[in-house]
């Protein structure tokens, strides 16, 4: 059973503020210990608010940036430049800013002219990347920290409710298609990648996401609110504003 940790933070701003604080802190640790940490990281507002903040402080200078591995939870299927991408977010608000070893970032593929099938072709070469760094025995790495959004019906990474993504067993990657919420084909880790994470931070701020909070701390089924599947990382932080938490004591 993953151990679980809530942490509520006043509104949005303070929350990006204190994750980049804390992702700072657990890099130099990892780094203090002789690691090369690796993190995978997410999109959305919070998810990349926190990067540029991160990027801001003074502490970030005292991380070995060449020695940091960097993936992502998942990724919108559509052109290298499009601006929805969030590889292109990430470079954008710290990535570009840092002096990181390239062969030590790994995007998600991207859609250049192939269309939806592409998406199929784009998951197994970056299950294949994971495999070939995973160790003896593994689909994935062994991931320090995932960084997780979350939408308001409680999908996270690009595995939505009631979507073939949830039901998949293997940690590993996937083509997801028919998305709820634009762009419609995405790439996405499964949920039983969790299983070989360090540490799951879900980061979440706003009333609207507060049921699918509340439901997933709660003891939901991952099949029902994909979120919930972050306890399956061995240490799952919920690092949240009092809007996403407010309706966690009443389940």
């Amino acid at each position: 059973m993953s151990d679980t940790e809530i942490a509520v933070h006043a509104d949005a701003d303070n929350l990006a503020a204190a994750v980049a604080a804390r992702l700072v802190t657990r890099l130099i640790e990892l780094q203090t210990e002789g690691r090369v940490p690796r993190i995978v990281l997410t999109g959305g507002g919070v998810g990349i608010d926190l990067l540029r903040r991160l990027r801001e402080l003074p502490d970030q200078q005292a991380v070995d940036w060449g020695r940091v591995e960097l993936f992502w939870g998942d990724e919108r299927f559509v052109a290298p430049d499009d601006p929805e991408r969030n590889d292109l977010q990430a470079r954008e608000a710290l990535l570009d800013h840092v002096a990181l070893d390239p062969a030590r970032v790994h995007p998600m593929g991207a859609d250049t002219g192939s269309g939806p099938s592409g998406a199929e072709k784009a998951a197994q070469e970056y299950a294949d990347l994971l495999s070939g760094l995973a160790g003896p025995g593994a689909a994935v790495p062994g991931f320090d920290v995932v960084l997780l959004g979350m939408g308001g019906e409680g999908h996270t990474l690009s595995v939505f409710p009631d979507s073939p993504a949830v039901h998949e067993t293997r940690p590993t990657v996937v083509a997801v298609h028919d998305c709820p919420k634009p762009p419609p084909d995405r790439v996405s880790l499964t949920l039983a990648v969790l299983d070989r994470a360090h540490e799951a931070w879900v980061v979440v701020a706003g009333d609207a996401k507060a049921d699918a909070v509340a439901a997933a701390v709660g003891g939901a089924s991952e099949t029902d609110v994909p979120v919930a599947g972050a306890r399956r990382a061995g240490t799952t932080r919920w690092l949240l504003d009092t809007e996403a938490a407010a309706k966690i004591s009443e389940r």
